[in-house]
């Protein structure tokens, strides 16, 4: 398999080196400023040589990109985010040329089971009123958003399962104690943390957490190579979640 990048950017390298380190070639690198670039934009010609495209740009970028994928008959693996107003357009695109398409903004393969395990675990703990319910993420310091998406996922799933948390608390808690419906969903920015996040669940007589901590953005480049070996030979657009429910049944 050969792979055409676009963005090189943090993830596009290190997709590029973890893809090199299982033996799979780079054929293409799309990028307007980088050094390495083979073009300095997305087109069918400078596509020719990849088997699966990766697009790790940008939201206004990524429609184009798709375009020209599927113009060069080539199946993708998209992470770039803010674009999910567009998923309608993308899915035309895709059926059109015949090809087939994977997106996330989160490809760790890890965290798709860990969001499974916590959907089991809250409907358990929804029975047991004894306990109460929180969720905190930590991030390295130049992550913009807090809370970021994957704790709203996992705040997502607590709150489609356990009736009695009515209300999400992001915010902080001054002058005030916080309200039993309330899921608080705490933030940490601060140094190079790739990404850690618990889900607790807390009695008078013990605690329980479930946690996931990223290592670094191999682990998102891993799951992204997963995809792209996934997605070979098929048709259609699917989610990370629609692919992860095909692997894991």
């Amino acid at each position: 398999m050969k792979i055409g990048i676009i963005g090189y950017g943090k993830m596009g390298k290190e997709i590029r080196r973890q893809a090199e380190s299982e033996g799979i070639g780079v054929a293409a690198v799309i990028d307007p400023g980088a050094l390495e670039a083979t073009a300095k934009a997305a087109t069918p010609e400078a596509l020719v040589g990849a088997d699966i495209v990766f697009d790790f740009s940008n939201k206004d970028a990524v429609m184009g990109n798709i375009r020209a994928a599927a113009a060069a008959g080539k199946n993708m693996v998209v992470g770039t985010s803010g674009w999910s107003d567009k998923l309608p357009e993308a899915e035309e695109i895709v059926k059109q040329a015949g090809t087939g398409l994977v997106y996330s903004t989160n490809f760790s393969v890890g965290m798709s089971v860990f969001l499974r395990i916590t959907d089991s675990a809250s409907k358990m703990i929804s029975r047991l009123e004894q306990y109460d319910i929180y969720v905190s993420e930590s991030h390295h310091n130049q992550k913009t958003d807090a809370p970021g998406g994957t704790a709203k996922a996992l705040a997502g799933i607590i709150m489609k399962n356990v009736p009695r948390k009515t209300k999400l608390a992001f915010d902080r808690i001054d002058g005030r104690k916080i309200s039993p419906e309330e899921l608080h969903v705490v933030s940490m920015r601060s140094g190079w943390n790739p990404g850690r996040h618990v889900v607790g669940f807390d009695s008078q007589s013990d605690n329980m957490e479930l946690v996931h901590a990223t290592r670094s953005r191999a682990d998102f480049a891993f799951g992204a190579i997963f995809a792209a070996r996934w997605i070979s030979g098929k048709k259609g657009i699917y989610s990370m979640d629609q692919m992860m429910d095909s692997v894991l049944g």
